[in-house]
């Protein structure tokens, strides 16, 4: 089994039933899309305050970790310990973090949904990042995972007002997570994945976000080849998809996509 840190399982129902009035006057409950707080504190000190459903607060901790290049090592993290009363999530190390007064000087706020922020030089590291090649995705494969990801059941479908994220293998979804920032629902499929020892270097990753910059180091940090998107993507996501090999598709809607970068892996 792999190593996993002392957890707690804080998880949080990610909707709320409110009353609202429709255009005849009348009172329908409805559901909406929960938004807690959450500050991330390493050992003992404060890091961030993300915005999130709450549904797993403890692999959105570990995900961002890992995604900001702050904890290298999963076996370097002894807990993870999430208390919704007090809106917070307590990560304890074994030797603390390195140079995290030098890390945390140089920040980057990012385009995500309730502003993502990017720690230290990542995009200095974007020249040494290598993802397999001998990986494909053929069309039809493509079309199967897209009309997987539509009948998935989601909180989307609910409530709205949300992002959601998948981890698949071929077409078949292996982990989808949904929050209010897309980039919360990425680091906390990166969480999940380093606890479970899950090789991303075979894996699709589905979006219903725009592609950033921010969006597309994390996949490549993940090692995952292959990022398809609903909606569109940005000039700096499209920079980087380049240099990192990744194959990106955007507006990915039914039969419709457009593939940008990466047609090396893509199969028609």
């Amino acid at each position: 089994m792999p190593y996993r840190p002392h957890m707690t399982q804080a998880r949080c129902a990610p909707t709320f039933t409110v009353d609202a009035r429709n255009e005849h006057g009348e009172t329908v409950p409805t559901a909406i899309a929960a938004e807690r707080p959450l500050t991330l504190y390493v050992d003992k000190r404060e890091i961030v305050t993300l915005m999130t459903l709450g549904g797993d607060p403890e692999a959105l901790a570990l995900g961002y970790l890992r995604n900001q290049r702050l904890v290298e090592r999963l076996e370097d993290i002894v807990a993870v310990q999430a208390d919704w009363d007090v809106a917070a999530v307590a990560v304890t190390t074994r030797n603390g973090l390195a140079d995290l007064d030098g890390r945390m000087e140089k920040r980057t706020v990012t385009t995500g949904c309730g502003q993502g922020t990017v720690f230290g030089a990542l995009m200095d590291d974007i020249e040494n990042i290598r993802l397999r090649d001998d990986v494909s995705l053929n069309e039809s494969v493509y079309y199967q995972l897209i009309d997987n990801v539509r009948r998935h059941d989601t909180v989307y479908k609910q409530a709205g007002a949300v992002h959601g994220c998948a981890l698949a293998h071929g077409a078949d979804i292996l982990m989808f997570v949904e929050d209010v920032g897309r980039h919360n629902a990425v680091d906390a499929i990166a969480g999940r994945m380093w606890l479970d020892a899950i090789d991303g270097s075979d894996k699709i990753f589905y979006t219903t976000g725009r592609l950033t910059s921010e969006m597309v180091i994390k996949c490549a940090q993940m090692q995952i080849p292959v990022l398809v998107s609903r909606s569109g993507l940005t000039q700096m996501g499209y920079d980087i998809a380049q240099k990192t090999g990744i194959t990106m598709i955007g507006r990915a809607t039914g039969k419709h996509y457009l593939l940008f970068a990466g047609a090396h892996r893509f199969v028609k």
